[in-house]
């Protein structure tokens, strides 16, 4: 699984990309969708599923997993990397001409967690991508979660793809899954990528899920494109108590840098 993905680059591109309206398939509507609900009790489960705690009513686990019963259930998707190197969904498991070569012919990874970067370049491979996208999404809505979490929009930022990515590029693919996901009838988070926030409605994306706003002062900006309809998850102390100046408006949680389960060594779950 893919885990926590939270660093920033200096060469991060600029995002000064014109809005579109976002249109759905020929034939296709859109189904009833709700995103979750604002200021609520929040705990992040991708790094493994467990009993929520008291006071929870909104969670996020990853899509092999199964939802909580009862409670509002987010469906995390590693949406534009493959998961990691010899892991299930890992580079191996993916037709290779949709995985992002560099100037060698080599396959580009995100040094950080050793998953393959998708390549989105091109309308024919967005579309491939989609297409296994697609499958998991269809798990997550027959298992009855409820939004869709879809990670690592911001990969065009990375130093290691090199601008071969554009911001362009993510928005159009974002757009093809935004669109599926409400057709299941689910709603869809941004996850972070501030430099997109402002387009929020023309690709598609009901709420949001942002990482270290607090320690990257960025929380302001979230809440200006989103509203309240936010969940910020820290990892630090000093960022919680930044993002916990929003804590009366928005779901905000701090985690350790794994997001471990409940008993594991070095499990962290903070609320403000």
């Amino acid at each position: 699984m893919s885990l926590v993905k939270r660093f920033r680059t200096t060469a991060a591109l600029l995002a000064g990309v014109a809005a579109t309206t976002l249109a759905l398939p020929a034939g296709a509507e859109a189904a009833a969708f709700t995103p979750p609900p604002v200021k609520a009790g929040f705990d992040y489960q991708i790094g493994g599923a467990y009993k929520p705690p008291a006071g929870v009513s909104v969670v996020s686990r990853d899509w092999k997993a199964a939802p909580a019963s009862g409670l509002y259930n987010i469906c995390y998707v590693n949406a534009f990397q493959t998961q990691r190197i010899g892991d299930t969904d890992g580079p191996a498991d993916w037709d290779q001409n949709l995985l992002l070569k560099d100037g060698n012919g080599n396959t580009v990874i995100d040094p950080a967690w050793d998953e393959a970067i998708l390549d989105i370049t091109t309308s024919a491979k967005r579309q491939g991508i989609a297409n296994k996208i697609k499958g998991q999404i269809d798990t997550c809505a027959s298992k009855g979660f409820k939004a869709l979490e879809l990670d690592n929009y911001d990969t065009f930022t990375r130093d290691v793809v090199g601008g071969k990515i554009t911001a362009s590029h993510a928005q159009e693919y974002i757009r093809i899954l935004s669109s599926y996901g409400h057709q299941k009838g689910l709603a869809v988070g941004q996850k972070n990528t501030v430099e997109l926030a402002a387009n929020r409605a023309a690709n598609g994306l009901d709420f949001l899920i942002a990482e270290d706003c607090g320690a990257w002062k960025e929380c302001g900006k979230y809440v200006s494109a989103f509203g309240d309809n936010v969940i910020f998850i820290e990892y630090t102390n000093g960022g919680m108590a930044e993002a916990c100046k929003y804590g009366n408006r928005v779901s905000v949680v701090q985690r350790d840098d794994n997001v471990t389960p409940a008993g594991s060594p070095g499990y962290v779950r903070k609320t403000c």
